[in-house]
């Protein structure tokens, strides 16, 4: 049997954390205590935080340490954010725009009711309020619960659903190893340039020529260029993003898939992927990214974020959708020159990214960021490699990007399964011994 209860009911404690003042050096330099931002919520659980703060802000601030099993909410955040929840599998304290709900193990399994809201994500967040559609604690606290009322049941189903997660996050780990593998052969080759020379060892390293480039101030190989990251670029490409329209209406009947900004990080494997099925033009087909395409968000960022995302397309990519892929308005698709530079000109970008270069090509217009493409990469220089250490690295990455695009594609077929089976096991169309045979 089933009932509804309100979270509030569910709970032991409800509550938001704090962020301690950023002038107050003791509150933070060498801190040991977990601090957590809505940023990350989005992982499952959350084993580590990327800020930590001191036993002196825990003692003379009102912040709270939340004990293992937690749930998190984001109550606001940029783009898909707010309404993400995770599991806190370590005591942490968390910032003001985190809603913590510490289950009373006595009434509910806290993974069942994980999952329970993480099912209903997109009738959470419709519960926003306010300019910048906020979520509010009280908002949160009187969410309806459907809920087993059998405690044994409520468990079996998180365990179920828990095994279809764990094996996501395997494959994760498997990406993010691959990932840091190719990030350090392209660092070895095309930032240290050691690069297997012609007797197969590494260049720089083994005395290879060097030259110096005055537009980069730095030495490169003697057979290498720079260029503008222009001259990578086709020019011929005339593609642009589309939005279309929601559902099929008069002309506006080709079916695609269409990336957002938002879609960025999970079509690079960090996050899910919910991205949204548009109709557009017919006449509009030219669209249809290819394999080899690259996608830059053009609009939009944070204060802490800037524009600049980037995304590329393999046959991979596109195997992982049952229709064809075009980006949205906010992003801009380009197509390379040499499609086997795809993977020197992604690290490079990213590089740049992390770096923070693109703060320092946005305009304004309306209230929304907009990155000054044209403008950077034709300022822009970057290093044009020898084609033969070119063809090398790509061989190599196409082979880890069909792991990847492979792994990726899995996750998507088991996180689809997961939140299809949840209202299945709940209302009974799906049984437990069904699943073990």
């Amino acid at each position: 049997m089933v009932k509804k209860e309100k979270l509030i009911n569910l709970s032991s404690y409800i509550g938001s954390g704090i962020t301690p003042r950023r002038d107050i050096k003791k509150y933070w330099e060498n801190g040991t205590i977990l601090w957590l931002k809505t940023e990350q919520l989005d992982e499952h659980k959350i084993y580590e935080t990327t800020e930590k703060i001191t036993h002196s802000a825990l003692e003379e601030t009102s912040i709270k340490i939340y004990p293992i099993n937690t749930l998190s909410i984001a109550m606001y955040g940029e783009g898909k954010t707010r309404g993400n929840i995770a599991i806190l599998k370590k005591e942490m304290t968390t910032n003001q725009a985190c809603c913590n709900i510490v289950i009373d193990d006595k009434k509910a399994n806290y993974e069942y009711i994980y999952y329970y809201i993480r099912n209903k994500y997109k009738q959470l967040r419709n519960l926003s309020s306010g300019v910048r559609k906020n979520l509010n604690s009280e908002d949160i606290k009187n969410f309806e619960i459907v809920l087993l009322q059998d405690l044994n049941g409520q468990k079996k189903i998180a365990t179920v659903l828990s095994a279809l997660d764990s094996k996501i996050e395997l494959n994760n780990k498997i990406n993010a190893e691959f990932e840091a593998m190719a990030k350090t052969i392209y660092d070895y080759w095309f930032v240290q340039f050691d690069f297997p020379d012609k007797n197969g060892k590494p260049y720089k390293s083994s005395g290879g020529k060097m030259v110096w480039n005055k537009e980069i101030k730095r030495e490169i190989p003697a057979n290498w260029k720079v260029v503008k990251m222009s001259e990578w670029i086709n020019n011929d490409n005339d593609k642009n993003g589309d939005w279309g329209k929601e559902t099929p209406e008069g002309n506006f009947t080709k079916k695609v898939i269409c990336i957002r900004g938002t879609d960025i990080n999970g079509l690079n494997g960090k996050g899910e992927l919910y991205p949204p099925v548009r109709y557009i033009l017919e006449k509009n087909s030219f669209k249809i990214l290819n394999s080899h395409d690259l996608i830059i968000e053009i609009s939009g960022g944070s204060p802490t974020q800037s524009t600049g995302r980037l995304a590329y397309i393999t046959e991979a990519t596109i195997k992982r959708f049952e229709n064809p892929l075009i980006c949205s308005n906010f992003c801009k698709p380009l197509s390379l020159k040499n499609k086997k530079l795809l993977y020197n000109f992604a690290y490079y970008w990213n590089s740049l990214y992390d770096s923070g270069i693109f703060f320092s090509y946005e305009g304004k217009t309306t209230g929304i960021k907009n990155l000054l493409l044209d403008s950077f990469i034709s300022s822009y220089y970057t290093v044009a490699p020898d084609d033969t250490i070119v063809n090398q690295f790509y061989d190599i990455m196409e082979k880890i990007q069909i792991k990847k695009q492979s792994a990726l594609a899995e996750n998507q077929t088991l996180s689809e399964l997961r939140d299809w089976l949840l209202p299945m096991l709940m209302n009974g169309q799906v049984k437990f011994k069904e699943l073990n045979n």
